[in-house]
C-alpha cells in the first residue's frame, strides 16, 4: 500500500519544485489602446536607482529586440517618430524602486522624470511600453527569476530568453470586442 503511494508522492513533489523554480510572468495593459497601430519602437532609458552594467543592458536589449521583431515591431534608432517608446528596468540584487515615465525633456532624447514608483524584486525584468502621443503606459510585463548575477553567462542568457519568450506571449494583448 505504501509503495503504491510513493510514485504519486514523488510526482507531487516534483510538480511543486518545478513551480517554485519556474519563472513568474505578469502583465497588464491599457484596454483602450489600439495595439494594431503600433509598428515601430524606440528605446528610452527609465530612471533607475542602480543602473545595470553595459553588458547586461546590451544582452537584455538584444533579446527584447529579437522578440519584438518576431511580433512585427521595428526598432527606430533615429530621432524619428516611433509608435511606441519602450524602456525596461531590472534588478539583480535586493528590491528597489523604479519610476514610470512621467515626462520628457525637450530635444533629441526622452528622459524619465520621477513619478509613480513601484518595487522591482530580485531577479525581475520589467518592460514598459508607452504611447508617445499621450505619454501613457500602454503595456507592462514583468518576469521574475530572470537575472541571477551568480549564474554563468550561458545560464543567464537561457533564463533571459525564456523570460522574454514568456513575456511576449502576452503581446499584443487580445483586441477589445
Amino acid at each position: 500500500m505504501y509503495m503504491s503511494k510513493f510514485p504519486l508522492l514523488c510526482t507531487c513533489l516534483l510538480l511543486m519544485a518545478s513551480s517554485v523554480l519556474s519563472q513568474d510572468v505578469q502583465y497588464n495593459f491599457d484596454h483602450t489602446a489600439d495595439f494594431s497601430k503600433f509598428k515601430t519602437y524606440k528605446w528610452i532609458t527609465l530612471k533607475s536607482e542602480e543602473p545595470i552594467d553595459k553588458l547586461t543592458d546590451e544582452q537584455i536589449k538584444a533579446t527584447l529586440d529579437a522578440a519584438f521583431s518576431q511580433k512585427g515591431l521595428k526598432k527606430i534608432d533615429s530621432d524619428g517618430s516611433a509608435d511606441l517608446l519602450i524602456g525596461y528596468q531590472s534588478n539583480e540584487g535586493v528590491e528597489r524602486r523604479f519610476a514610470q515615465l512621467a515626462g520628457y525633456s525637450v530635444g533629441s532624447g526622452w528622459s524619465a522624470i520621477t513619478g509613480d514608483t513601484s518595487v522591482i524584486y530580485q531577479g525581475q525584468l520589467a518592460v514598459d511600453m508607452y504611447d508617445p502621443a499621450n505619454h501613457n503606459l500602454v503595456w507592462r510585463g514583468v518576469a521574475s527569476k530572470t537575472l541571477d548575477p551568480k549564474a554563468s553567462p550561458k545560464k543567464r542568457q537561457k533564463n533571459l530568453n525564456k523570460a522574454v519568450a514568456e513575456l511576449m506571449k502576452n503581446y499584443p494583448p487580445p483586441a477589445n470586442k
